[in-house]
């Protein structure tokens, strides 16, 4: 702001000396202040629930081979969100083929972080092998009719909830896998990080949002 003040004082008394020196009627006018300029706005992640990024992944893996299967979804835990919504902003999934004899794991990024998968749709790693155990994990992408939002208000009506009052930022993570018994997709609410380091799971059918079980 001083250096403001001087800028224009000095234009002022040199206006005035044009003024005498010259005998000119013309007026001078103050330069205006620039702009203060605009600090750039942190770009907000963009979450999906499991169904939404399942079926973004999906077009992905029909262009990569027409007979993909999906074999199993997985949201991944980011500092953006707890996943208590039943969303994520990064999920994965992985597709087998049988045509192409091998698997495809796809990205579904909604993160700004500069860490994570590039924002949108795209392809993770080199092709895996397609075998017998590939084949048997995998299910019809029409059985998927119950989303992650409700996955997740079922397991906290059996028990999640207690879990949830003991820590407010208790992270939740989603997979989605084929329950061999039902022949039927389901899926898995985990409160934790990871499968193995959990407090509480809930699983629930992924084609008619019905609860199965819930433990630890």
């Amino acid at each position: 702001m001083k250096l403001y003040r001087l800028a224009f004082a000095l234009s002022v008394i040199g206006v005035a000396i044009l003024t005498v020196g010259c005998s000119s009627n013309e007026t001078k006018t103050a330069p205006e202040p620039q702009a203060a300029a605009t600090k750039p706005q942190k770009a907000e992640p963009t979450l999906y629930t499991g169904q939404d990024a399942f079926n973004r992944m999906l077009g992905l893996a029909l262009k990569w081979a027409p007979d993909a299967q999906p074999a199993r979804v997985e949201s991944v835990l980011t500092p953006e969100t707890t996943g208590q919504d039943g969303k994520s902003s990064i999920w994965r999934g992985y597709f087998a083929s049988p045509s192409h004899r091998a698997t495809k794991t796809i990205v579904c990024s909604g993160s700004r972080q500069p860490d994570s998968p590039p924002f949108g749709v795209s392809p993770e790693g080199a092709e895996g092998a397609y075998n017998a155990q590939s084949a048997s994990l995998v299910f019809s992408q029409y059985l998927l009719k119950s989303d992650t939002d409700k996955a997740f208000a079922i397991a906290q009506q059996h028990g999640g909830d207690a879990i949830v009052k003991k820590d407010a930022q208790q992270p939740i993570t989603y997979v989605l896998l084929k329950d061999r018994k039902l022949n039927v997709p389901v899926w898995y609410v985990i409160y934790g990080a990871s499968e193995k380091d959990r407090k509480g799971i809930g699983v629930i059918n992924a084609t008619t949002g019905d609860f199965i079980s819930a433990g630890k």
